[in-house]
């Protein structure tokens, strides 16, 4: 299995642009999208509260998977049961069920509402994915596990420690799964299994498959031995994970940050892995967004096709070029030469713009230009006096720079309109543009 991994819980797509993307990667080499929806699923009822306002509908959650069947895109559905669980806990209603109160991170397993909560979940999402022959549990990050008081209290009690109370929870989700699904397997990240014991584990006879996560750095291969079946799940092996998007910190700011980012661990990875590979959308519900999908497609499709060839050889570069509409590519500049004609090409050129050149033309007006220190500073604007002869000198250029970005932004925001929701295109503007456009915006206000 080769799996890219939809990370929604921020810039989701909007299904007309999968539609154009799931031919490109299965074209690429992948058979089958890791869907981890957290509030863009439809959730009904009681659940409601978790969805958000642009949230895919039932009928686009059955259009994305008719697309993936089109191409022969086997869909396994990703649902978190125990950490990352912050589009569930952020709630009023839902408050009382976090591990720590202050923190929104992790579900407190000690209350029973949180399984009848997590099983609530799962039924709705495997409602929504009956033929799907796999289910991910998540389960990474169970972070301050341990922490709360309820859980010190029952460690107190039965001399367990935090790994116990993370076995018997996975235990409880995968019972339900076992006996409401039956012949459903089971996916989950190991981070959590790696701090216990092989003993532990072997005791209580785990049954699933584990894969590494991460983004950026945590892409080295790793080998996973599985653990003794329980009854509910087959035997299957781990598989690494391969961050495809330049997401090495929170705020998205890879390398590259806007051209196809892959250094070499990445790219060793890729040649070892079974495998994952994980486009990140944001590190977690409340981070910024990381890169855009579009701009990491170029990244993706090499991961790909060095998972299918087994290294990037020249062959392997030559398919990448075939299929992106590149001329060539050098991937230690992380750089690609031609439009592209891949879904999206052009974001990923607007990006590469206003990542490049944004910044640095707008400071260079700014402060490099004498005329505007000596005659238009932040002095005079808040008095709003100078002398015309002298912000003549310099007003035609400022007016031009303006107009040029103000052109280029209207076109930018028109093409991320087609491809996401209002929400996502907002707060992508309002972190990558408006902090370097906005100062630009004031001083053409205070020159008029």
């Amino acid at each position: 299995m080769r799996l890219v991994h939809l990370d929604l819980k921020g810039a989701a797509p909007r299904v007309s642009y999968l539609e154009q993307v799931f031919p490109l990667l299965s074209q690429l080499g992948a058979n089958g999208i890791l869907i981890e929806y957290e509030d863009m699923f439809p959730f009904k009822g009681e659940l409601e509260v978790l969805k958000s306002p642009y949230a895919y509908s039932e009928e686009d959650v059955e259009q994305i998977q008719q697309l993936a069947e089109l191409h022969k895109l086997e869909v396994v559905p990703l649902v978190q049961t125990f950490g990352h669980a912050e589009f569930v806990l952020k709630h009023e209603k839902y408050q009382h069920l976090r591990e720590v109160e202050r923190f929104p991170n992790s579900f407190n397993p000690h209350v029973p509402d949180t399984l009848t909560l997590v099983k609530s979940i799962l039924s709705q999402v495997m409602e929504r994915h009956r033929r799907s022959a796999w289910i991910h549990i998540g389960a990474d990050e169970v972070f301050h596990l341990g922490e709360g008081t309820d859980s010190k209290n029952w460690m107190s009690r039965n001399r367990g420690d935090a790994g116990t109370i993370y076995l018997k929870h996975i235990k409880e989700v995968l019972a339900f799964i076992a006996t409401q699904y039956r012949g459903l397997r089971v996916l989950m990240w190991d981070d959590m299994l790696r701090k216990i014991g092989v003993g532990a584990l072997r005791g209580e006879r785990m049954g699933v498959a584990a894969a590494a996560p991460g983004p950026g750095a945590w892409v080295a291969p790793v080998r996973v031995a599985p653990v003794p079946m329980a009854p509910c799940c087959r035997r299957c092996r781990a598989w690494p994970r391969c961050a495809s998007k330049a997401s090495s910190s929170p705020a998205g700011r890879g390398e590259g940050h806007g051209t196809p980012a892959l250094p070499g661990a990445r790219v060793a990875a890729a040649q070892e892995a079974a495998g994952w590979l994980a486009p990140f959308h944001r590190y977690d519900h409340y981070s910024a967004l990381c890169e855009l999908l579009p701009v990491a497609i170029p990244s993706l499709a090499i991961c790909l096709q060095t998972l299918v060839n087994g290294g990037f050889t020249e062959e392997t570069k030559r398919k990448v070029l075939e299929a992106l509409g590149f001329q060539s590519m050098q991937l230690e500049q992380s750089t690609c030469e031609g439009r592209g004609t891949f879904p999206g090409a052009e974001i990923y050129h607007m990006v590469e713009q206003v990542n490049g050149h944004l910044k640095e033309s707008i400071l260079k007006a700014l402060e490099e230009e004498s005329a505007i220190k000596g005659w238009f500073s932040p002095y005079h604007r808040k008095r709003q006096f100078g002398n015309p002869r002298n912000m003549e000198s310099f007003g035609s250029k400022v007016l031009k720079l303006h107009e040029d970005w103000e052109s280029f932004v209207r076109d930018l925001r028109a093409h991320l309109e087609r491809v996401y929701f209002p929400d996502a295109v907002e707060e992508w503007m309002e972190e990558n543009v408006d902090p370097y456009l906005d100062p630009l915006r004031d001083l053409v206000r205070d020159y008029r």
